[in-house]
């Protein structure tokens, strides 16, 4: 078990790290994820199906261009809904046109007369990344219980997405963390062996 306060050390640099990013600088690395992704669907490294992203809260990278290339491409796109701290995520689809409510912390999510969908890829969202696939999130939990409810249930492939400035050599991990199997940044795209 990692000491929860090396875990929360590691918090604070990354979101220091990740925050310290010019604002002129991020509409640019969202454009090249979405590249970089575009380059993964076209090449047949993404699975067909219903796609889950996120809302950027804060400083996160924005990876909507990415949802709405592959919007664009005629997959279904969703955006989690959270539930109570301790829960896996709920996806509802995603239509840029219709109004979005505003969720838990803030985030906006589609309202709730919108279908529910089981992501078959999903974007994610992070703190801290390494090359071993490991993430670090804000600490409740809810990318792990998703990953690993919907991993229970079928396949799901993980792609991290994430400035590059966000790379640490480790991430601390607990037994019940759920590594990506890739990750995609304004500079690289990462396969993760495992």
């Amino acid at each position: 078990m990692t000491d929860p306060q090396a875990k929360d050390a590691a918090r604070r640099e990354a979101r220091a790290r990740r925050d310290a990013i010019a604002g002129t600088d991020r509409p640019t690395a969202s454009a090249a994820v979405c590249r970089r992704i575009a380059e993964l669907a076209a090449d047949g490294h993404l699975p067909q199906g219903a796609v889950g992203g996120y809302w950027p809260l804060g400083s996160e990278l924005d990876a909507r261009p990415a949802l709405l290339h592959l919007k664009q491409l005629g997959r279904p796109v969703s955006l989690p809904v959270s539930g109570p701290r301790g829960t896996a995520l709920v996806f509802r689809d995603w239509d840029p046109e219709a109004p979005m409510a505003v969720g838990r912390y803030g985030i906006h999510e589609p309202g709730e007369g919108r279908a529910v969908l089981r992501p078959s890829l999903l974007l994610v969202p992070m703190l801290a990344f390494d090359r071993g696939g490991h993430r670090l999130g804000y600490g409740a939990g809810y990318y792990d219980r998703t990953l690993d409810s919907l991993r229970a249930g079928g396949a799901v492939l993980a792609v991290g997405v994430a400035f590059a400035v966000q790379e640490m050599p480790a991430v601390p991990v607990d037994g019940h963390d759920e590594r990506l199997d890739w990750i995609v940044t304004e500079r690289e795209t990462l396969r993760i062996h495992k």
